[in-house]
């Protein structure tokens, strides 16, 4: 602990890469469709058209609609990836509202840019359809549905992200701090004078996991503070339960950089051996995407890394108030494999030392 304490530049990179990665990341890690840019190719000279394309122009997640004089010119600039969608207004459109038929419009996606494309296209349906029911004003409107979203109101993306970013940096912190552990004294040389000490397997292990655990648990309830403090986000849940997971969460990814750094020569090693164990750990921990939608085998894979169980946790007491019974189903798999893990590394620590 004194030896990453004492020194300013190690303060420096334990502590404020984390705080100024949450800041950042809490605004440009987001899924949310905004400032876009779409074309417009309008063959039609009517009414409802120009309708349509004045509420592009109002539309707040639109920057700029090209027009264009033909569909060549449309498909340039998708092709070009300077629009996410453009519409192709055929020239019968108004004049087919006007008879009461439905008027037609090509709507063409970026599919390069999948999820951002289906939003833009749901958004784009949301305003035709507004002006098809300011066209038909004499139909039987159509109930409207009451929808109420629970836990997240607004559907703020924020609310979503900055808990589960809170864990991701948290998770790497402590993995590098540890995988660098063993690695270093190794590289200084000094791993020798470890071996001839008059310490025993488990007073190593405990050595090397305190440091990661306490800085790891330090850092974890500072992004949580920032994230109830600055980025005002409720906090419903039970303080005690969220910091008992977080503290088995970090054990757990203690173990597994101990690993790390136990089959690690250099520190070099170290670092790629905790990004090519921390980045799928990511990906597949449902922070993007949801576990259910990955295959079998993935989802099973899953459960054995501690981040997704976290997630859970941290997510449901901030929004959720999740009750003790359903921390606790998550809790259970972080403090098995915290166990497994602490006792793999012992293994592992153990093979060095002999």
């Amino acid at each position: 602990m004194l030896s990453i304490l004492r020194d300013p530049r190690s303060r420096m990179v334990v502590f404020v890469p984390p705080l100024l990665q949450l800041l950042v990341f809490a605004f440009a890690a987001t899924l949310e469709v905004r400032n876009v840019d779409i074309a417009v190719h309008n063959q039609d000279a009517g009414r409802w058209s120009y309708e349509l394309i004045t509420r592009l122009d109002r539309a707040d997640f639109i920057t700029q609609v090209y027009r264009v004089t033909d569909s060549r010119e449309l498909r340039h600039l998708i092709d070009q990836g300077k629009v996410i969608a453009a519409l192709d207004i055929q020239p019968d459109f108004s004049r087919s509202i006007a008879a009461g038929d439905n008027g037609r419009i090509q709507l063409l996606i970026d599919g390069r840019r999948s999820n951002s494309g289906q939003i833009t296209a749901s958004y784009l349906s949301a305003i035709a359809a507004e002006v098809g029911a300011e066209a038909n004003a004499d139909a039987k409107p159509a109930t409207p549905a009451a929808v109420r979203n629970w836990f997240n109101p607004n559907l703020t993306y924020r609310w979503f992200i900055v808990p589960g970013l809170s864990g991701i940096l948290a998770f790497f912190s402590a993995l590098l701090i540890t995988s660098l552990s063993i690695a270093r004294e190794r590289e200084l040389g000094t791993f020798d004078q470890l071996l001839v000490s008059p310490t025993s397997t488990p007073e190593i292990i405990i050595s090397k996991s305190l440091p990661a655990l306490v800085i790891g648990t330090i850092l974890g309830l500072l992004m949580m503070a920032a994230a109830a403090g600055p980025f005002r986000i409720p906090f419903n849940g039970s303080f005690g339960l969220l910091f008992v997971s977080l503290v088995l969460f970090i054990l757990s990814v203690v173990g597994i950089g101990l690993m790390i750094s136990a089959i690690s020569a250099t520190q070099q090693q170290a670092i790629l051996g905790a990004f090519a164990i921390g980045v799928p750990a990511v990906l597949m921990s449902g922070f993007a995407t949801p576990v259910e939608n990955m295959p079998t085998l993935l989802q099973w894979l899953a459960q054995a890394i501690p981040l997704t169980h976290f997630l859970i946790i941290v997510e449901g007491s901030f929004l959720k108030a999740m009750s003790p019974g359903d921390i606790l189903a998550s809790l259970w798999p972080l403090a098995l494999i915290a166990l497994v893990s602490l006792t793999m590394a012992t293994i592992f620590v153990r093979g060095r030392l002999q």
